[in-house]
């Protein structure tokens, strides 16, 4: 399994954003660790949701940026947001509601998820931002 790392890949140049997506790859981190210390299902769950409710939280965070500058590509990344958490919400849903717990299928799904959005749409609004005084 590929583990999320900072890199220039993945950063925006908003260091608020930058910030954040290292705070999204500390938590999987965590959640990976805990799954390979065979942590229990209550204790994964937590970390899962956690993982979850940040990764909203910084989602209205860009989107609020976003719109607040008028950056042209707003609506769809919007959209790829809600279809984002939408798969990591159903597949942790999934694994937490299962008679068994495939974690390591569900992190290696969620580092693709992350690393496609911060390496692709992400890099989009960076530099359009840093071109209105946004860093």
């Amino acid at each position: 399994m590929t583990l999320l790392s900072v890199n220039h890949f993945s950063t925006v140049d908003i260091r608020a954003m930058d910030d954040q997506h290292g705070i999204l790859m500390d938590t999987l981190h965590e959640l990976r660790l805990a799954v390979v210390r065979g942590y229990n299902r209550e204790e994964v769950s937590h970390l899962l949701k956690q993982l979850i409710e940040f990764t909203r939280m910084h989602f209205g965070s860009e989107e609020l940026l976003m719109e607040q500058f008028g950056f042209p590509e707003f609506l769809e990344h919007r959209d790829e947001h809600q279809r984002l958490l939408v798969q990591i919400q159903e597949s942790a849903n999934k694994m937490l509601h299962g008679e068994s717990m495939h974690m390591r299928p569900l992190l290696g799904f969620l580092s693709d998820c992350y690393r496609e959005h911060m390496e692709g749409p992400d890099r989009e609004y960076g530099p359009w931002l840093n071109a209105r005084g946004v860093f």
